[in-house]
């Protein structure tokens, strides 16, 4: 409830300060890829929602919230589906959402961009910073990019399922995010 309500003030103080993008889920997705017994996994999340307010002539005054549904995960067979709503993996009944908020937009070519976020995910807070790819058609765009979590740092997979011989560490997320009123 905290962290909905935190969402809301910060959508609000964003749509008095600038003009707001709106996300396109039938258009977006945001899919990971972790690897068990070294043979790749992929999964994704069915729900997720953003509050952007971004300008490209001014990126370092953009704000971008993130939430996921991390109930709304899928990867495998529904025993796995069922596995990973369990406290050792992402425990939504007492942690029902990831969250991202952006501290810093920062350009660093034509349509490309660095976004410093923190990532909450289980009660558990690390900064990351992920390139972001912005491609513009008129008012609607489309941004792109991956980045590396750690699952271990955010005690996702915990207890026996810590052992990163077993599942690896490493987690390489990606997106794509169709956005309408640039």
């Amino acid at each position: 409830m905290k962290k909905t309500l935190l969402l809301f003030l910060a959508a609000l103080a964003l749509s008095s300060a600038f003009a707001q993008q709106k996300l396109v889920p039938a258009q977006s997705e945001i899919v990971f890829v972790s690897k068990q017994l070294g043979v790749p996994v992929d999964g994704k999340f069915k729900k997720f929602d953003a509050q952007i307010a971004f300008d490209t002539k001014k990126p370092e005054t953009g704000k971008i919230n993130f939430a996921i549904d991390l109930g709304s995960a899928e990867i495998g067979d529904a025993e796995t589906i069922k596995e990973l709503k369990k406290p050792d993996w992402f425990s939504v009944v007492k942690f029902p959402q990831a969250t991202f908020a952006s501290s810093a937009i920062k350009a660093v070519g034509p349509g490309k961009y660095e976004v410093s976020e923190t990532l909450s995910i289980k009660g558990n807070t690390k900064p990351v910073v992920v390139p972001v790819t912005l491609v513009q058609t008129g008012t609607t765009g489309l941004a792109q990019g991956s980045f590396v979590l750690k699952r271990n740092d955010f005690q996702i997979g915990a207890g026996e399922w810590a052992d990163v011989s077993i599942v690896a560490n490493d987690v390489t997320v990606k997106f794509k995010l169709a956005l309408a009123g640039l």
